[in-house]
């Protein structure tokens, strides 16, 4: 996050626990969207975008990013249905690269963080790879790495535990 750098301290959770995000990004209708929250009853601890996503959610679910104008990717943990939500914006301009195997799931925004874990394999997809060369960017849900992807721009997913 962006706005509110003292208070919006990451992962951030709700009053009660329930829902928790991770937020990289800048959410540009945060104030109009905040007061549309706060008149619908919800009260905020902070002045941060990131708890106007998180409160976002707890009122719209996965609605909620169609509300949003901004540059993001988030993630958000409901720990009560036990549901991994994550979204990118719709100009792909944060990235979100994930790791999937089994039960394990892996996010970051760079795919540097993902080969920290040792279960993460640090093949190169040479088709990829050659593509970034030629054009400067990698195709699709594909990186440069085998075994990391990334949610494509405008795209949302769900995990559930």
């Amino acid at each position: 996050a962006i706005i509110d750098l003292v208070t919006g301290r990451q992962p951030m959770s709700d009053a009660t626990g329930r829902y928790w995000i991770v937020f990289n990004g800048e959410i540009y209708n945060f104030r109009q969207l905040r007061a549309e929250l706060e008149a619908g009853g919800r009260r905020f601890r902070t002045r941060s975008d990131t708890e106007v996503i998180l409160h976002a959610y707890a009122v719209y679910g996965e609605a909620c990013v169609e509300r949003l104008a901004g540059m993001f990717a988030f993630a958000i943990w409901d720990d009560a249905e036990r549901r991994l939500f994550v979204a990118r914006d719709r100009l792909g301009k944060k990235p979100l690269y994930y790791w999937h195997h089994g039960r394990l799931f892996l996010f970051a925004s760079e795919p540097k963080a993902l080969l920290c874990h040792p279960a993460v394999a640090r093949g190169l997809d040479w088709s990829a790879f050659h593509h970034y060369l030629v054009f400067g960017y990698t195709p699709a849900t594909r990186s440069i790495f085998d075994e990391i992807r990334k949610l494509p721009p405008a795209h949302t997913a769900t995990l559930v535990d």
